[in-house]
């Protein structure tokens, strides 16, 4: 079926429509997983890892709180598309096109950096002692892209894909607990981890520092894609809006409206207060619990293995190094099953960041321009979006640009500065455009005026350390 959507104008309230029954706790759990498959790669394989050899695990305490900030930011995004069925990026166009304009261009400019997926393939050329990473980066990305092309429902391919990378990466942690970690090493990073706050390694500079921030869990524009998720999966009001699917197999589905409220009564506000308890529940133990566990434990692995060798050099062929010594201390399994996680991770990841920027240029480009067009569905739209990227990323790796620790940097970097800028957006969203019932306040507005602070201190430090280096 055709699709009919066509949005109501911006200056009409949204249609009124009860909040849907809230399912089992166990049917909400999807989207925290995918935002947890996603992150968990470039920081937890490599940049945490890396400054860990570097610095030590006295900046384990900064990941951590990295993590649970990006959490509670990430409840926050959660909540507005709970109320309204809407992503947050579509909220934030409502008061200026610019805005979603900007997000955007920073997807772009974040995931266009092919890192990720040229990372998994430098780690699969040193598990197989060979080949040409460019060409099979370039190869794995074109696989990508048919995959998401051609999936139905866009959003049952991606859960399926990080869960069985989520189930692969907590199975590799609780093998290092019990055949690799040491009581010294636990001792360490206790210890390490509580002394160490406050205080940043003089081995460690302010841009390293940020891209770290950038990776530790999600970050960037990937946070904002969250809307995107929970809206297939139809928590809330997203139950209402028609999930994304593929121009080639999937069907679409009509909709009215991408925004909606629901009645402040007794029923609907119940309903409510149990859809945000459940959702809370799933991101904090899908997301939160599992980003602190992996960062924790690949940290700690990083410090035992690699810690105080002065040959280790800036790129991911520490990993190499880490690799071979686990094949040595542990056995050939140990080798074999550390290059095979971390391959999957980061190539998951890669498809994740085709996913995150096709659904976030697809759903502004749609209702801010094309709402009215019967060609240019959601579905084509993203499918453009993807294989832009693909074609863009494949370019970049072409033309010589394929340092996997530089293209991570680039993305990460500008992933800490965009989670600044929309968090200050989110709590005007989520204080002027829902009902005073349901919009942040009390505990959950001191958290983000916090997090806004803890972003800008260190996107600042950043940006005069800069300066300062080239005066």
């Amino acid at each position: 079926m055709a699709t009919t959507d066509r949005p109501v104008p911006t200056h009409l309230p949204p249609p009124s429509l009860d909040l849907p029954e809230p399912p089992p706790l166990r049917r909400l759990v999807g989207p925290g997983v995918i935002a947890v498959g996603i992150g968990m790669a470039a920081g937890e394989v490599i940049l945490w890892p890396h400054l860990t050899t570097v610095g030590g695990l006295g900046l384990l305490w900064l990941a951590l709180t990295t993590i649970v900030i990006q959490t509670g930011i990430n409840l926050e995004i959660e909540r507005y598309t709970l109320a309204t069925g809407q992503t947050v990026v579509a909220g934030l166009s409502r008061w200026w096109t610019g805005w979603g304009v900007l997000i955007c261009l920073a997807a772009a400019f974040q995931y266009m950096w092919p890192g990720w997926a040229t990372s998994g393939t430098t780690v699969l050329t040193y598990a197989v002692d060979g080949g040409d990473v460019v060409v099979i980066t370039v190869v794995a990305l074109v696989a990508m892209g048919a995959l998401l092309t051609v999936s139905p429902v866009i959003y049952r391919t991606m859960e399926r894909a990080e869960l069985i990378k989520v189930a692969v990466t907590l199975l590799f942690l609780a093998v290092i607990v019990v055949a690799v970690l040491t009581w010294q090493t636990w001792g360490d990073a206790a210890e390490e981890t509580v002394t160490g706050i406050g205080r940043i390694p003089d081995e460690v500079t302010f841009t390293m520092l940020l891209g770290g921030l950038g990776a530790a869990g999600a970050g960037g524009v990937h946070n904002l894609v969250l809307s995107n998720w929970i809206r297939d999966k139809g928590y809330g009001m997203g139950a209402h809006v028609p999930r994304l699917v593929s121009p080639v197999t999937g069907r679409e589905e009509a909709s009215g409206s991408d925004r909606y409220t629901f009645p402040q009564d007794e029923i609907n506000l119940a309903r409510w207060r149990v859809w945000w308890r459940r959702a809370n529940v799933e991101h904090i133990v899908s997301f939160g619990v599992v980003c602190l566990l992996t960062i924790s434990l690949m940290c700690m692995l990083a410090y035992q293995t690699l810690h105080g060798q002065d040959d280790i050099t800036s790129d991911p062929a520490f990993l190499r190094t880490q690799a071979e010594i686990l094949g040595t201390e542990v056995g050939d399994w140990m080798e074999i099953l550390f290059y095979s996680v971390a391959v999957v991770s980061l190539w998951a990841a890669s498809l994740g960041m085709l996913d995150i920027m096709g659904r976030v240029v697809s759903d502004f480009v749609k209702r801010t321009y094309l709402a009215r067009s019967a060609f240019w569905t959601e579905g084509r739209l993203y499918v453009a979006a993807v294989w832009t990227e693909i074609a863009f990323g494949s370019v970049i790796l072409l033309s010589g640009v394929n340092q996997p620790l530089s293209l991570l940097l680039i993305s990460t970097c500008t992933a800490s500065v965009v989670t600044l800028l929309y968090s200050v957006l989110l709590v005007r969203l989520n204080r002027k455009d829902l009902p005073r019932a349901i919009r942040l306040r009390g505990g959950r507005l001191a958290f983000m005026l916090l997090a806004i602070g803890f972003y800008g201190f260190f996107a600042t430090a950043m940006v005069i350390t800069q300066l300062r280096d080239r005066l």
